[in-house]
Parts: C-alpha cells; sequence; structure tokens
C-alpha cells in the first residue's frame, strides 16, 4: 500500500525550527518534500549552536529535521534561481515557508503570484504575529511565543519568575503547521481549491493555554504557576531518587490510587487518615504528600520506584535522560528509532513517526540531504533541465 502522502510534493522553504519540523513530518508520511537551501543561506540550523562543526553537515539538529527529504541548491534572489522555483511550484501541491510576514512577497513569490503559477497550489506561511495585525512585522523565537501566548507565565514555581521555554515551542509551532497542511490538502480533495494558510507562531502556542483563558472570563481570577503540584492530583511532582540528578514522576488522582500509593510504600494506614481524606484534603496537605513520598523515593533508584508503583496500580515513571530515552526496552521494542547512514555522519538513530496505524506502511526513512546533494536529479530529472542548461545555471551564480 502507499504511504499516506505519496504522490504529494512538497516546496520546502523553511529556514527556522518549527518549519523544517513541519516538512519533516510531511517527509515521513511519504510526501516528496524538496528542500531549498543556498550557501549564503542554508537552514539557521546548519549553523551557530546547532552545528558542532564548521561543517555545514555536521549538526545533529539538521540531520534529524531533514529526514526523508531531497535537498536543492538554488539561490532565489538569482532570475534563474526563482524562475527554477517557480518552475516548481507549477508542480507542487504544497509550499511551505516560516519567513518573517512579507518576505516571501517581496522575493517574488507571494500568494498571488503563486496561483498564477499553480491555481491549486497551498501555501502554508507561519511567521511569529502573523501576516496581518499592527504587530504583524514583529520577529520572534520561540521564547517570544511562549511569552506573549501567556503559556509562559503559566510555566515555573509559585515564588519563581515565568520559565522561558524554547525548542519545544517551535516544534509545537511546527505542528501546527502540519494540522493546517493535511486540512488543506482535504479542503483541496473536497473543492478543487488551493488555499493560503497564514499561521500565527504566538496563537499556535496560545491555544496550548487550554481552559485558563476562557476560566479567568468566568472568574475574573488570574491563574497562577503551581510548579510540579496539580489542580486536582496530590501527590504529584517530581520526587528524587538514589543516583546523581536521578528522579522519579508520581501523578495520584482518585482515593483508589491513593490507597494503592499508600500500600506500595508500606503505608496502608495513611490512606485512613482525615488529613488526607478526598482530593480536597489530599490538595490541602499536598507539601506532607509531598515529604511523605519523597522519603520513600530517595531510598530506591528511579527504575525501582516507577516498577513498584506500577504494579500497585499507580501513575509513576522514571525522568528519562536523553542516554535512557535512547536505550529504553520499551521504545525499542516499537520501533521508535531508526538507523540512517549519512554520508558525513556515518550510522546515525533518529525518530521516525510518533504513532503506527493497520494497513499503512511506514516511509522508509532516509538521510537529511548534504547542501544542494539532488540538485542535478531535481533540476534534470523532475524539471527536464538540459545538463547545458544546469551549467549555465551554476556559472550565472542561480545555484549557489
Amino acid at each position: 500500500m502507499p504511504t499516506p502522502l505519496a504522490g504529494i510534493r512538497v516546496l520546502d522553504l523553511t529556514w527556522a525550527l518549527a518549519g523544517p519540523y513541519a516538512t519533516l513530518q510531511l517527509a515521513l508520511l511519504g510526501a516528496d518534500v524538496i528542500k531549498v537551501e543556498s550557501a549564503s543561506a542554508p537552514e539557521t540550523t546548519r549553523r551557530g549552536a546547532y552545528a558542532k562543526s564548521p561543517d555545514p553537515e555536521s549538526s545533529p539538529t539538521f540531520n534529524s529535521l531533514n529526514l526523508n527529504k531531497r535537498g536543492l541548491r538554488l539561490n532565489l534572489k538569482h532570475p534563474d534561481g526563482l524562475a527554477a522555483a517557480l518552475a516548481l511550484v507549477r508542480i507542487s501541491d504544497i509550499i511551505v515557508e516560516n519567513f518573517r510576514a512579507g518576505v516571501l512577497e517581496r522575493m517574488g513569490l507571494g500568494y498571488a503570484r503563486l496561483r498564477q503559477e499553480n491555481p491549486t497550489i497551498i501555501v502554508m506561511s507561519a511567521s511569529s504575529f502573523g501576516a496581518r495585525g499592527p504587530q504583524s512585522a514583529y520577529p520572534g523565537y520561540a521564547s517570544v511565543f511562549n511569552a506573549l501566548s501567556g503559556l509562559g507565565n503559566l510555566s515555573g514555581y509559585t515564588d519563581g519568575p515565568p520559565v522561558e521555554l524554547r525548542d519545544s515551542i517551535d516544534l509545537r509551532v511546527g505542528t501546527a503547521m502540519v494540522s493546517a497542511c493535511l486540512a488543506a490538502l482535504f479542503h483541496r480533495r473536497r473543492t478543487g481549491e488551493g488555499q493560503a494558510i497564514d499561521l500565527a507562531a504566538v496563537e499556535a502556542i496560545a491555544v496550548l493555554a487550554g481552559h485558563r483563558v476562557p476560566a479567568f472570563q468566568l472568574s475574573g481570577e488570574e491563574p497562577h504557576r503551581q510548579g510540579n503540584r496539580d489542580q486536582a492530583m496530590a501527590p504529584h511532582g517530581i520526587y528524587r531518587c538514589i543516583g546523581k540528578d536521578a528522579w522519579v514522576s508520581i501523578a495520584v488522582a482518585g482515593d483508589g490510587e491513593f490507597a494503592a500509593l499508600c500500600r506500595a510504600i508500606g503505608q496502608p494506614s495513611l490512606a485512613h487518615d482525615p488529613r488526607f481524606a478526598g482530593v480536597a484534603g489530599r490538595l490541602q496537605h499536598a507539601a506532607a504528600l509531598d515529604g511523605i513520598a519523597g522519603a520513600w523515593t530517595r531510598e530506591r533508584t528511579p527504575a525501582e520506584a516507577m516498577h513498584t508503583l506500577q504494579a500497585a496500580g499507580v501513575a509513576a515513571v522514571q525522568v528519562f535522560s536523553n542516554k535512557e530515552l535512547f536505550e529504553d526496552p520499551h521504545l525499542r521494542e516499537r520501533g521508535v528509532w531508526h538507523a540512517v547512514e549519512h554520508p558525513h555522519l556515518g550510522q546515525q538513530w533518529v525518530q521516525g513517526l510518533a504513532w503506527r496505524a493497520t494497513g499503512v506502511p511506514d516511509a522508509p526513512v532516509r538521510p537529511s540531504p548534504l547542501l544542494g546533494q539532488h540538485t542535478g536529479e531535481v533540476l534534470q530529472g523532475l524539471l527536464g533541465f538540459s545538463q547545458e542548461q544546469a551549467v549555465q545555471m551554476q556559472q550565472a551564480g542561480a545555484l549557489h
């Protein structure tokens, strides 16, 4: 059976974390994703703090975000480079970009122009604040999205400042971009019409604050930061275990789970302590419960605490390091990690799709492309350019 997005072609003009993550998901679903870069404007994750050396092929971040894509080296500031991009638009289904609002138009690739080339094209444009509105020209990064969305104000401890979230914020924006692209494909299938999608990163993050805004409208009370505490569960938190930087997460929801916890830690009588009667009592005395749970976990390894509590029916899991995550036998059994052979870096282990579906094969996972690795393949094999045309473009600087 074909992969879910087999036959769909995506022109990837993204440059910052959220965009490449979105097109990665489309590529893992089987779309033919063509990654456009140039030597003067490579993807951000090829350089700076993301790279491990001056070699633009050495970045672990780039090589995890661009699996299954083809790499095209194209200078969009050169007329011939722009013409080649427009030729690709004619045979593509989706264009994905996350420049600052208005940049695509200034490059000559605005939606009106793209529709002339391909009336059914879907253009996914993600920017910090969206294409319209008084702040549309503002630049932004993950920490900005987090702060303005209201989510940052909810993150952190009661007596501390808001906590800044970074890369995970970008990846959540990328997930929203994927949802919008899939919805647009479904819309086009029903109507035959393309779409221009205007996605504001701050809005994609703001919706993740959940019920807090409606709750404020109803009560007039601002929600407060509560660290690892929960509004409906106690004990609830991260507890220290034996070992350096070793922790276990425990969450107890109802009376039955609390009684199970008490039995598991060898203190069944706590289930009948009047202080801890019902959810309200446990929330009121959450600090005391944290002390009891923490005293028990400090005498055990994270794995021992997790297995003991899980066997009793209590939601608990060790807080994995990256090493432990990679070596976890459960994730290995589920086939989370895939081995790819990179031309410069050798064998690498990467993550594929986050789900499995019956009757739908996973797309084979291929390594991220070298800068411009598939330029000849795309220009000559896909667009039908001659060898002479490709050489002329190279000499003119259109493939810089």
